[in-house]
């Protein structure tokens, strides 16, 4: 993984491109007013059929790494293929917090689904988006109407392309409002799926998911031959999903975060010292956040300040706010959701080995969730038949 300048810290850039736009670029292109800014205004004029494809862990500045494994990625990244701009994921920027963005078409502070775990307010449990059992209920977690509720109050078929165990989770059930479902899992099947979807009615709107990169960074690395083996399978979705697109649609690719390569863990598991106070330990190993007992915020900050040193800053829910996080808005809803405080980590160092998380995580080689540019760039890459 390269050094400097994709280890500095990147704001994410709401009022300019966020994940938060793409969903309100698509809408807008099919004739729907929405909130968010328009990021392909000229190109997408007319179409009246749009495909979004997200690659889960394919951040912008990995793009160079993936041409070896694909020809289209290649041609993606030299601008010989379509229309390719650098966007930002929102903050944290993992998956849950990502995925919620884009659906939405609003910036966490608004959605909610504010950190890959965090805890309730009114019952002190922790909720892991990803594995979310619908506790707390999601439509009320997560009240804001969806880019997919809002296009299909406007006659638009709208459809979800992805794994079939994921239908009833709560964070589909929160995010993904308004959609039927298409099963599929192989590149292949969500190619076809896509196909399928966009025929369906006069105006359609399709997403569909693919997790391989980033299973394939999570356990082997950003750059290993299984990593590159991943960016191979998925391009064949882009490449099956092209072949097919019909002459009034358009198809948008673009991804939740960007990763790192971990090379430094702090494990709290080691550190019985740093539950001192503590009251529960959220977010994911890129992006802390400290839960800390009445009156014990001050001695919390010092003790996990002087654990993470120069690898990590400590700093208060207020200040993370006040910087503009979570987006120009935060919820009262949303602002108590976030911990006390939150530790977000630098270069490729993470912290790691917290209650109830899997014992593999704190294995992981790549990992997300922090400000880095590696993290936050992702790629808003469109093509246009027609």
């Amino acid at each position: 993984m390269p050094s400097s300048p994709y280890l500095t810290a990147m704001r994410p850039a709401y009022g300019t491109g966020t994940l938060a736009d793409v969903m309100p670029t698509a809408l807008a292109a099919l004739g729907i007013p929405s909130r968010g800014v328009n990021l392909r205004s000229a190109e997408l004029h007319g179409v009246r059929r749009i495909a979004v494809l997200l690659l889960d862990g394919f951040g912008f500045h990995l793009l160079g790494q993936a041409a070896q494994a694909s020809d289209t990625v290649g041609a993606m990244h030299h601008g010989e293929l379509g229309t390719l701009t650098p966007i930002t994921a929102t903050v944290p920027s993992s998956t849950p917090i990502s995925l919620a963005s884009l659906a939405c078409g609003l910036p966490p502070g608004e959605h909610g689904i504010i950190g890959f775990t965090v805890r309730v307010p009114d019952t002190g449990d922790l909720v892991t988006h990803i594995r979310w059992d619908g506790a707390p209920d999601p439509e009320t977690w997560q009240p804001e109407p969806t880019c997919f509720e809002q296009a299909d109050a406007q006659g638009v078929v709208c459809t979800v392309v992805s794994n079939g165990t994921f239908r009833d989770t709560g964070l589909t059930r929160a995010i993904y409002r308004g959609a039927d479902w298409l099963p599929a899992i192989a590149p292949h099947e969500v190619a076809e799926g896509v196909l399928a979807a966009l025929a369906r009615g006069d105006r359609s709107l399709v997403y569909a998911y693919l997790p391989d990169v980033d299973t394939a960074g999570h356990f082997h690395g950003i750059g290993s031959p299984e990593w590159l083996e991943a960016v191979a399978k998925v391009s064949e979705a882009i490449d099956g999903i092209l072949t097919g697109l019909p002459r009034d649609a358009a198809l948008m690719v673009t991804a939740d975060h960007g990763m790192v390569n971990v090379t430094d863990r702090l494990h709290v598991d080691r550190r019985p010292d740093l539950t001192h106070g503590v009251e529960a330990v959220a977010g994911d190993g890129r992006m802390r956040y400290l839960y800390a007992a009445p009156g014990a915020v001050e001695d919390v900050r010092q003790a996990w300040t002087a654990a993470v040193g120069e690898r990590a800053e400590v700093i208060g829910r207020d200040e993370a706010i006040d910087r503009g996080w979570y987006g120009p808005k935060v919820t009262e809803s949303s602002r108590e959701r976030i911990g006390d405080l939150v530790v977000a980590c630098r270069g490729t160092f993470a912290i790691v080995g917290v209650e109830g998380e899997p014992p593999h995580v704190a294995r992981l080689v790549g990992h997300h969730g922090g400000l880095t540019a590696a993290e936050m760039a992702v790629p808003l890459w469109s093509y246009r038949n027609g």
